[in-house]
């Protein structure tokens, strides 16, 4: 197949948002994560192509950035995430708690603070890592926060308050601040996890209850949503079933995901072995295969070849990428329905000179699974949280004092493919 190339396309102003900030906008700033799906780009797409009576399906459900847009309008929505974090998030985020019986709950959990005993909790056993990542006062005023959270029986409320905690433990811990990597600083001020958790909680709060009025008023607090732990390369939709998909890929080289949300999951026993858990995810550098092969594109097979001139490893990984990215493009034609759409925003990257163009390869492997093109759109990223530069020469994320850095992810792409 012909390979094409998206650099020629004009940059869309339409698609900017440059002076919006969506994220914090109901639910959508209850769990920090990175690189966020800009909730406008899902706006647009399901104002723009006049979706109703419909069904909404994202494949890398995220922090549920499409599923929450998707209810506000109406939609009926599924996401799957192979992450156990994200699935939490998602589902706290897209279930509207009525905000007067949400603050009572809250009201009677944070009275229980006054109850707690240092003593009692100095010396808790929790997994090892968490020693390494929390001082042993924070240590116990976590394990007490989910202690109490755990006693509470409605589902819905003890999950909300579960991810205020998810998203303080960062803060809580000897996690560098600024970084999405798992970098600890010696020098931190740690903050005291009861009041973080108290200054999150009362956010979520208003989010809520704004979600909450938002969908009253619209009557949409019944749209289904579903939020399912799977695999994007094998989902548990059934044949022709979603009308259209709009997802947002994880970035090739950019992110472990598992190392990123490590400390829920320990805290949560998400998993006791990190390593194993990585291996889940695609695009990770911990795959158990090691091979350049490339499926599907002839463009994938190029950029393989020359970054086996650079960095072998590297070639792997990218190569295990593409690979599993057309294992999920065929996946995808098999949930839409005909005439149905898939909407993918996707970016492009560099590495040691090397253009790894994973949007164009994506497109090809649409095609290949039998997808016609409808549109590709180019936006900046003006807002996107990720690491947007390079060494040049390492290939290692750097800062901007780096004479020797280059910017990688300055655009990213909407490819719309119709079944």
């Amino acid at each position: 197949m012909r390979y094409p190339c998206f650099d020629d396309i004009e940059v869309s102003r339409d698609w900017a948002f440059e002076n919006v900030r969506s994220t914090e906008q109901w639910t959508h700033g209850y769990h920090r994560y990175p690189a966020k799906f800009l909730p406008n780009v899902v706006k647009k797409i399901i104002e723009d192509h006049k979706l109703k009576d419909c069904v909404v399906a994202d494949f890398f459900a995220g922090c549920g950035t499409t599923l929450v847009e998707a209810k506000i309008h109406g939609i009926r929505s599924i996401g799957t995430d192979i992450n156990p974090i994200a699935t939490l998030i998602t589902r706290v985020k897209t279930t509207p708690i009525e905000p007067s019986y949400l603050e009572a709950s809250y009201e009677i959990l944070v009275g229980k603070f006054n109850e707690y005993d240092a003593e009692n909790y100095y010396g808790v056993v929790t997994h090892e890592r968490l020693d390494y990542w929390f001082r042993p006062e924070e240590k116990g005023k976590i394990a007490y926060l989910y202690e109490i959270i755990y006693q509470i029986d409605d589902i819905a409320i003890k999950e909300f308050f579960l991810v205020s905690v998810s998203h303080i433990l960062k803060n809580c811990s000897w996690w560098l601040q600024s970084s999405t990597k798992p970098q600890r600083d010696p020098n931190k001020n740690i903050p005291d996890p009861f009041e973080s958790f108290k200054h999150h909680t009362t956010h979520m709060l208003k989010g809520n209850k704004e979600f909450y009025n938002e969908l009253q008023n619209r009557g949409g607090l019944d749209v289904p949503c579903e939020i399912f732990l799977a695999d994007a390369r094998k989902t548990p939709m059934a044949d022709e079933s979603v009308d259209v998909v709009i997802t947002s890929p994880p970035y090739v080289t950019s992110y472990e995901y598992a190392d990123i949300h490590q400390l829920t999951g320990y805290w949560m026993e998400y998993f006791s072995d990190i390593i194993a858990f990585r291996k889940q995810f695609i695009g990770t550098s911990y795959s158990d295969n090691r091979s350049s092969d490339t499926k599907g594109s002839e463009l994938a097979r190029k950029i393989v070849s020359q970054l086996l001139e650079k960095d072998k490893r590297m070639a792997f990984d990218v190569a295990n990428y593409f690979n599993d990215m057309l294992d999920v493009a065929k996946e995808m034609y098999r949930v839409v329905r005909k005439r149905g759409l898939a909407c993918i925003v996707i970016g492009n990257t560099t590495y040691r000179d090397v253009h790894v163009r994973s949007a164009e390869v994506f497109y090809n492997h649409l095609i290949h699974a039998g997808f016609k093109k409808d549109e590709v759109i180019k936006r900046n990223i003006p807002h996107k949280l990720m690491p947007t530069l390079r060494d040049k020469k390492t290939g290692k994320f750097t800062t901007l004092d780096n004479k020797d850095c280059k910017q990688v992810y300055p655009d990213e792409y909407i490819i719309i493919v119709r079944k």
